[in-house]
């Protein structure tokens, strides 16, 4: 079992270390694939309905999806602040503030990668939170990898952002509490008391550093 855990080990870093140089053999510094990092953004949701949902949840869910669509539709913000987000992902990232009238509606993750992006949405209800919604990329190549490299390693692909493998998760809070998830590739079948536990432990807690980032100067 130890040989077999350090041969994944040893794949890895040299999967990692090949992506490294590759990206500097094709010409791409660090501040190149940034440039094109942050011209590549997933779309945030804007004037969007939710989906439909199980039909036993529909009363307990309407007051947060109506709120999720005021939300998204707001044109006029009275402020927008960002934030540098550090060291919870391989690119970096950023947390966008959305205030109306000096209460805070909505705030907007984005996380990079070279092999990915993630874009996390959280809708406050009367100063709670209300609605997470997660939309995750997986490039079909890395960001780097441009026809050039696509050539020289006689492959079929370049990275094309369109060819994503894309999950959306929806997540539906009560009074502070996650009652509903909703995830583009899973069965339909309903998700254990453990998990939805440990989902709305991550999400809170990640929710409050996002707050605490908000106040520092």
């Amino acid at each position: 079992m130890k040989n077999k855990y350090f041969q994944g080990l040893f794949i890895l870093l040299t999967a990692i270390s090949f992506m490294s140089a590759e990206s500097l053999h094709y010409g791409f510094s660090d501040s190149s694939i940034v440039k094109q990092r942050d011209t590549i953004r997933i779309k945030e949701s804007y004037n969007e309905k939710d989906t439909d949902t199980n039909e036993y949840l529909k009363d307990r869910l309407k007051p947060i999806q109506a709120n999720f669509k005021r939300i998204n539709s707001i044109t006029n913000w009275t402020s927008i602040k960002k934030k540098d987000i550090e060291g919870e992902s391989a690119e970096g990232g950023e947390a966008t503030y959305y205030y109306k009238n000096k209460r805070l509606e909505k705030i907007m993750a984005r996380h990079y990668g070279e092999m990915g992006q993630v874009l996390i949405e959280y809708y406050l209800l009367n100063g709670k939170l209300s609605f997470v919604f997660e939309k995750d990329y997986k490039y079909n190549r890395p960001l780097f990898y441009n026809m050039k490299a696509m050539k020289e390693n006689n492959d079929t692909e370049a990275f094309d952002f369109e060819k994503s493998e894309i999950m959306e998760t929806r997540n539906y809070f009560e009074k502070g509490n996650l009652i509903h998830i909703i995830n583009s590739q899973d069965c339909g079948a309903p998700f254990s008391g453990s998990y939805m536990s440990e989902e709305e432990k991550g999400m809170t807690e990640d929710f409050k550093k996002l707050l605490k980032l908000s106040q520092e100067k």
